[in-house]
């Protein structure tokens, strides 16, 4: 049996993860509290000087150990992915996946990705008085399609609110693309040329609607239904124009995640979706971004933040106090199929579900009540309302 440790051997205890578990160093030995100290230890040479980091020879065994690993998992039949044994393997898996790749950031995107998301919103939303205002961020907002897809749900749900959202992006290129809220019906195959200043405009709006798609689901409106394209989008020939009811109320801002400044831009938010991108960060990255971001939310109000190391998202959670939303719980963890899919060879797969653990709903749960809101502001909507308000499904 091979052990990769990484630790720093001048500290008395330090703990890593070997098989999904954690593990503590203490006196040069390997002890898994999870079975008790009483246990016998696992001996293993102290390596203190190696730079894990630069070491080619480690990255090489790693890259040949994850290589062979990989051809196991995908070996495994379903049905044993899904044991206790399996998920051990792939949480170790995964672990390793996520703490040696080199991350970075993707425009990728589907409309109704993830669609237990807007149906949530919009069954938090059936508390509000008619007529009341709304204000809500989506951070991240990449090509507009989540953006797009939350402010139909909600308008179809609640069309008396006042809406007011902010879409932030990093990229100024990628905002006025989704701010002009024009996509092409055609997929990249129908692209010939790739040098963007020779392509014709119909061309570039292909290539921009393609942008970072995966080869194998290449088409931005792949989990729509054909309504669900009529009442989103006005189409003509190979365009889609997303509708005019639908694109007021949205801000388009530049602004970065990460940033300090974040809050005195945006102000106090009822509602902010910071979803399937932080996973992209390092995790001490991911880390600070997400104590930034959960200043922008009113105190009562509510963070979606799916598409990010579950490690990370549980300690902050416990760490604030925040409070996890268990409606739909489970429908929202597994409502995006690219994520699960992923699961453990990508560092942004997520681990199913597993409700044999003790901290499983605030581990699991992608949605979050920050603080609590003041008795004033707990206005329930009249009966008229809740009934006309259509789910979205």
């Amino acid at each position: 049996m091979i052990l990769l440790w990484h630790s720093n051997c001048s500290h008395k205890t330090t703990s890593s993860l070997y098989l999904g578990l954690e593990w503590e160093l203490k006196g040069g030995s390997l002890v898994c509290p999870q079975f008790g100290t009483s246990k016998r230890a696992i001996p293993f040479p102290v390596l203190s000087r190696l730079d894990w980091s630069k070491s080619m020879i480690l990255r090489r065994c790693l890259e040949a150990y994850l290589t062979q690993g990989s051809r196991i998992w995908r070996h495994l039949p379903a049905s044993w992915r899904l044991r206790s044994v399996g998920l051990v393997y792939g949480r170790h898996l995964h672990s390793l996946v996520c703490r040696y790749s080199r991350r970075t950031q993707s425009h990728g995107t589907y409309f109704l990705r993830n669609r237990s998301e807007p149906e949530l919103i919009c069954r938090l939303l059936k508390r509000k008085a008619l007529g009341a205002s709304l204000d809500i961020s989506v951070l991240a907002c990449s090509k507009g399609a989540e953006v797009y897809s939350m402010m139909w749900a909600i308008r179809t749900a609640r069309p008396d609110l006042r809406v007011s959202m902010r879409a932030v992006d990093i990229s100024q290129e990628i905002l006025d693309f989704a701010e002009e809220g024009v996509y092409s019906l055609k997929t990249f195959d129908c692209l010939k040329p790739f040098d963007r200043k020779s392509m014709t405009e119909e061309a570039k709006l292909a290539w921009n609607t393609c942008r970072d798609q995966p080869p194998q689901n290449m088409s931005i409106f792949q989990r729509m239904s054909e309504r669900e394209m009529e009442a989103i989008f006005d189409r003509k020939g190979n365009r889609a124009e997303v509708k005019s009811c639908l694109k007021a109320g949205i801000t388009w801002q530049l602004g970065d995640a990460t940033s300090p400044q974040l809050i005195h831009t945006l102000g106090p938010q009822e509602i902010v979706v910071a979803n399937r991108f932080l996973c992209h960060m390092e995790r001490s990255v991911a880390e600070s971004c997400l104590r930034n971001i959960s200043g922008l939310v009113k105190p009562g109000g509510y963070i979606f933040v799916s598409g990010v190391d579950l490690d990370v998202r549980t300690r902050i959670a416990r760490e604030k106090g925040w409070k996890p939303v268990t409606d739909l719980l489970g429908e929202t963890h597994d409502g995006d199929v690219s994520l699960r899919d992923g699961w453990p060879l990508e560092w942004w797969g997520l681990e199913p579900l597993c409700e044999d653990r003790s901290d499983w709903e605030i581990r699991y749960a992608s949605v979050f009540q920050i603080g609590e809101a003041p008795s004033s502001q707990c206005d329930t909507a009249p009966t008229q309302v809740l009934e006309s308000s259509r789910q979205v499904r």
